[in-house]
């Protein structure tokens, strides 16, 4: 790992401070005074920094209620993104968990752990992912039994996947799917000829959002949360 990325992640120096602060003699590493951000640091190393001991960063888990807007990537040029809304020593190193579009809402998550990210996303693990939707028009019971049993995409040679749909009231329904084709809540609504209106994720296997969560904000799972998965 380099010095600087380093710094960044057990710190609260932005990468750019990071590079300052090695540069100026402040930081050394097994008792050397390491200037060079791209130096090379292992786990093992006694890394300080102004004499003050840093340790070794631990895997990061996080729960993130996403608003309207934001883009799940790690930088664009046209929108925020999510990693925007936390500290940036935190962001730099996150991996975001599948996917939301820039309107949709809800629970993401975000992780250091590439192991565990591929325990949730991967298609043979099956993680149930529940979304909350307004729709344009009242969806019938005809049509909600069709999304149960899976419906027939525009551009696929395969229909989804059985679903769990469940009525709120005539326009708002719940939809828990296993998969994360492209868009594929709003797809599944438009197979039956609807639309959705409002998309709002609220639970990732036995994992739910916090109810009084506000729109913007996160926070570390804990360790019974992160061994759902």
């Amino acid at each position: 790992m380099r010095l600087d990325f380093y710094l960044s992640h057990v710190t609260d120096l932005a990468r750019k401070a990071a590079k300052i602060a090695a540069s100026k003699g402040r930081v050394t590493v097994n008792g050397v005074v390491v200037k060079k951000a791209n130096y090379t640091v292992q786990e093992g190393d006694q890394i300080c920094l102004d004499d003050a001991l840093l340790a070794w960063p631990s895997e990061g888990y996080y729960l993130l209620h996403k608003p309207a807007g934001y883009v799940c990537a790690t930088e664009d040029s046209d929108h925020p993104t999510v990693l925007d809304l936390l500290p940036s020593h935190l962001g730099q190193a996150l991996k975001i968990v599948g996917r939301l579009d820039k309107d949709t809402t809800g629970l993401l998550l975000l992780t250091t752990d590439g192991q565990w990210l591929h325990r949730i996303t991967s298609p043979r693990n099956a993680c149930n992912k529940r979304y909350r939707m307004m729709l344009a028009d009242p969806i019938s019971d005809e049509e909600l039994k069709q999304l149960e049993a899976g419906v027939m995409l525009n551009g696929e040679t395969q229909p989804t996947l059985p679903a769990i749909a469940e009525r709120i009231s005539e326009c708002d329904i719940y939809l828990t799917i296993q998969e994360g084709k492209y868009h594929q809540v709003k797809r599944m609504l438009a197979a039956v000829g609807n639309k959705v209106e409002e998309l709002h994720r609220d639970q990732i296997g036995p994992l739910k959002l916090d109810a009084d969560m506000p729109a913007g904000e996160f926070r570390e799972l804990t360790e019974e949360e992160v061994a759902y998965f």
